[in-house]
Formats: C-alpha cells, sequence, structure tokens
C-alpha cells in the first residue's frame, strides 16, 4: 500500500516538515553529489552512523563493503554526532524521494498538533530512539547506516495515536493493476508497522535484509507513538479536529 493524500486539513504552515523536506533535498544535492561518486559514498562513510564503530565492536582500519567496488575504511571510534548526521543521508534517489513523500504526508498534520519548536524536537528523538535500538539490535554492524526513515517513523507512530480513524487515500497494487481505496489511516499506519516487525525477524534469522534498517522503523514508530503524548498540545490538537485556529494574539469576545 503507498499513501498519496489524507482527509486531515492542518490549520498551520508546517514550516518545519518543510524544513526538513529542504535540508534533506540540499544535502543530498550537495553533501552527496545527488547519488554521484565519488560524494555519495564519502558522505555515507563519513556521515553515517556505523553501529560497531559506536560500540566498538569493529576495530579501526576495517574495509567495509558499502557497494559494488566500495568501501568504508572505519576509525575505530565513537562518533555521536553521526546519530543526527546520519538522519538527513541517503543511498539513492528512491530512497530520498519515499522518505521525504511520508514526511509530507504526515509531518504537516502532527507538526499542526505541537508547534513547530516540539516538533523539530520530537522528530530528532524519534530518529535517535530509531538510531539507538537498531544498534542494539545490531551492535556489531559494520555497515553505515543512513536515511530519515527512523525518525519519520515516529511522525507516523505519532500520527497514528493522535488521527486513526482519519481517512487516507492509498494507492494499492493487484497484479498488474493498481487501485484505490479509502483506508481509516491506523489500518495503513498497522500494516506498515507489520511488515517492518517481520522484515525484523526474518534479519534476525539471517535473511537478507536488502539493506534496510527495520530496528530502526520500528524503534522509531514506537518512540514517536510514545512521546506523541507528551509533545502535543491539547489545545492545538483539539483546534486540528475541530478545523478552527484561534490565533493565541486574538481576544475572544463574549
Amino acid at each position: 500500500m503507498f499513501p498519496y493524500h489524507d482527509e486531515n486539513r492542518t490549520l498551520r504552515r508546517p514550516v518545519v516538515t518543510w524544513a526538513l523536506i529542504g535540508a534533506n533535498v540540499a544535502t543530498w544535492l550537495m553533501v552527496q553529489g545527488a547519488g554521484t561518486s565519488p560524494a555519495l559514498p564519502a558522505s555515507v562513510c563519513n556521515f553515517g552512523l556505523i553501529a560497531g564503530e559506536l560500540t566498538g565492536a569493529v576495530p579501526p582500519g576495517t574495509a567495509v563493503e558499502i557497494g559494488e567496488g566500495l568501501a568504508c575504511v572505519t576509525e575505530g571510534r565513537a562518533q555521536l554526532t553521526d546519530v543526527f548526521t546520519s538522519m538527513f543521508m541517503h543511498g539513492s534517489w528512491l530512497h530520498l524521494l519515499g522518505n521525504m513523500w511520508f514526511l509530507y504526508l504526515f509531518g504537516n498534520n502532527v507538526e499542526d498538533s505541537m508547534g513547530r519548536g516540539r516538533f523539530a524536537v520530537f522528530y530528532l528523538l524519534s530518529g535517535v530512539a530509531a538510531a539507538m535500538l537498531q544498534v542494539m539490535l545490531d551492535p556489531a554492524a559494520p555497515v553505515p547506516m543512513v536515511g530519515a526513515s527512523g525518525a519519520i517513523s515516529g511522525v507516523m507512530g505519532g500520527y497514528l495515536v493522535l488521527y486513526p480513524t482519519v481517512r487516507v487515500y492509498t494507492l494499492i497494487p493487484i497484479g498488474f493493476f493498481v487501485t484505490t481505496m479509502k483506508l481509516p489511516a491506523w489500518t495503513m499506519l498497522v500494516y506498515w508497522l507489520v511488515i517492518q516487525v517481520a522484515g525484523g525477524f526474518a534479519a534476525i534469522a539471517g535473511a537478507k535484509s536488502g539493506g534496510v534498517a527495520f530496528g530502526a522503523h520500528v524503534g522509531g514508530f514506537i518512540a514517536g507513538a510514545i512521546l506523541v503524548k507528551l509533545f502535543a498540545r491539547g489545545d492545538y490538537v483539539a483546534q486540528h479536529r475541530a478545523g478552527t485556529y484561534v490565533p493565541t494574539n486574538v481576544r475572544r469576545v463574549a
């Protein structure tokens, strides 16, 4: 299932959501060379999160293959900043565009329910939680982890808690055909979570994961579902659900 629209109107401009999308796209173009070599492999090596480096399980000078004919050489020292920089790195155009679409679709409503500052902190904390669960599940992994999907999974978890029954328009492939369905958000989001959990268990069992950090997706989703209760503002959520925005600098007249 691929969501492309929801019936959840926002009341405030999603400035942080757009800023995050802009930061990811700018990083892809200016730091990662739009996926060209040598910028792409260099950025993945320098700014991706290597779990084995963070835990000390991978010794310095280890050559790690990250693609055909490409390798990183580990420095053997923990880089806590990599937890954050890795959230803005991607491995391909498809990786970037898929992540940014999900951030655009769900981020604006979650931001609308928190306010800009709170949403920015919520997003980053979800990304950190996602990375830490992936590290816990595979502490000796030598391959760099990159992508915003862990943090975006947190946004999706928050959306599920706040707006489970909002209708989401979804593309569903059936053989060679594609149909559309309007589903409650919880059905699409829970389905997505089940796929991530299943993929995570398969990876633990030794099956190839195709380079997908399923643990990060699950960790981010759970973190977002928990943290949203701390970051969402009751008055903003009520206004959002009612579709009425009352500016704080305007007094009501009885």
